[in-house]
């Protein structure tokens, strides 16, 4: 393909993935830190992400609860083009699933962005499900982040979710919590064009709450490139009636520059 064809086909995309998703005000699985969006990294303009989520079950039976999550399949793009505003749209689908579709969106601001020394911040919603009173947890949240230089990145906030649908396993309304998460970069490296970043990162976070949200857990990301990474590690969830028992997740996640 010519460069040239190469160029507008890549807009193409773009503009379709932002098309398709704007409506819904959301998309993919926003980005995030292991089992919730608890961070404020937004993905920069004319990047789209590629994610591939699984969890499921190790050293279990079928007799003792072995099973797992429907894979979730994720596209998320950055969609502003300023360097102290930046706002994510995506679409993910979970299969197998009846209802596969779910959407996301989110705005943020890189540190000191506001002013010399403030904390990142962003607000999203994430979990907007196409079936009413079943997927359609539409789950708000907000937060903070801050780096501790030679220490790790410190991310905490809120959320709210549809009140009749992030329910507790008793069937009551459980649509409210807090989110916390860190990352530590290790290993720094540089690429072909001379950038930094970090082969190994030791990321974890934790969100309250007695629902399908609530669980966390700390796992590694490696980095094959500054745009390629795999992380793994195990998940632990707050109401096992709900989520079941602990499990491992593997995620392969793409970085393609437009």
């Amino acid at each position: 393909m010519r460069s040239g064809s190469r160029s507008r086909f890549r807009w193409f995309v773009l503009v379709a993935v932002a098309a398709g998703v704007w409506p819904a005000l959301a998309g993919a699985t926003p980005s995030s830190t292991y089992w919730t969006p608890a961070t404020t990294d937004v993905q920069a303009f004319r990047t789209v992400h590629v994610g591939v989520d699984n969890y499921f079950t190790v050293f279990r039976s079928t007799a003792d609860g072995a099973g797992g999550f429907p894979t979730d399949v994720g596209l998320t793009a950055g969609v502003l083009p300023y360097s102290k505003l930046l706002m994510e749209i995506g679409i993910d689908t979970l299969e197998p699933s009846d209802h596969p579709l779910f959407f996301n969106a989110k705005v943020g601001t890189p540190e000191s962005a506001l002013f010399k020394g403030a904390p990142a911040v962003s607000v999203g919603i994430f979990d907007v499900g196409t079936e009413s009173g079943t997927t359609n947890q539409n789950i708000v949240h907000g937060m903070l982040g801050k780096t501790i230089p030679g220490v790790c990145r410190l991310f905490a906030g809120g959320y709210v979710g549809n009140k009749d649908v992030l329910l507790n396993a008793q069937g009551e309304s459980e649509a409210t919590g807090f989110m916390v998460a860190f990352d530590r970069g290790l290993m720094p490296v540089k690429d072909r064009e001379g950038g930094g970043y970090n082969r190994l990162v030791l990321c974890g976070d934790y969100a309250s709450g007695k629902n399908a949200l609530g669980g966390g857990g700390v796992g590694l990301y490696w980095y094959f490139a500054s745009n390629v990474s795999l992380l793994t590690g195990p998940v632990w969830f707050n109401e096992t009636a709900i989520n079941g028992e602990w499990k491992w997740t593997t995620q392969l996640d793409v970085n393609v520059p437009f």
